[in-house]
């Protein structure tokens, strides 16, 4: 069972966290991180790229010149694709590109992020995180006295509007909610912190 430094937001030691090795200590398994991570950007696709076909293109229905006799090459139509301003052949049109993971393979997934994330050191978990007044100069604080400054997502258990708007003016700062995070938000950031509620919210829902 992995064990881990309880910080407070100030970034002193107040205790140790034993963490659910089900969820936490898990061997990552990185192709399935990979699908997920793939189906995610896929699904964030809106598919709606289109070209319009010689058959869309507006003009075109008078042959421009008779089939012989005027020495150059026969034409049909001045919307076909070798002409400027014709029909794309074979250009994008609108599609569906989401693909389908099931909730089984979501949940190995982050529970291999998560501990991919333990192994590494790059997980902070912290006793309770508040901030009195919406101000980003206390969220600079927080990010200071736990010593952070690369990519970096704060996990909670729940919405709490003070500290989105702390961290909104922050570059590679991002607040989510426990129940809301992908496998691809916690793989790109560099360094995750959780509150010690999401992390018990993990340990519930993951087992």
């Amino acid at each position: 069972m992995p064990k881990i430094t309880l910080l407070n937001q100030s970034g002193q030691n107040v205790g140790e966290v034993n963490l659910e090795d089900k969820v936490f200590g898990i061997e990552p398994n990185e192709q399935v991180m990979y699908d997920v991570v793939k189906a995610i950007r896929a699904n964030s696709r809106q598919g709606t790229h289109k070209v319009k076909t010689r058959s869309e293109v507006r003009g075109g229905g008078r042959k421009p010149w008779r089939q012989k006799g005027t020495g150059r090459s026969r034409q049909g139509s001045i919307r076909s694709p070798q002409w400027v301003g014709g029909g794309v052949v074979f250009g994008p049109s609108p599609r569906d590109y989401t693909l389908k993971v099931n909730r089984k393979v979501r949940k190995l997934a982050l529970k291999s992020a998560l501990s991919q994330k333990i192994k590494d050191e790059k997980f902070i978990v912290l006793e309770t995180l508040s901030v009195e007044t919406p101000k980003t100069k206390a969220m600079a604080e927080v990010l200071s006295g736990l010593k952070v400054n690369k990519k970096v997502l704060m996990i909670l258990s729940e919405q709490n509007e003070n500290i989105e708007r702390s961290a909104r003016n922050i570059p590679n700062l991002s607040v989510t909610t426990a129940s809301q995070v992908s496998v691809y938000d916690v793989l790109y950031h560099d360094i995750i912190i959780a509150t010690q509620d999401a992390v018990k919210y993990y340990e519930e829902v993951l087992v």
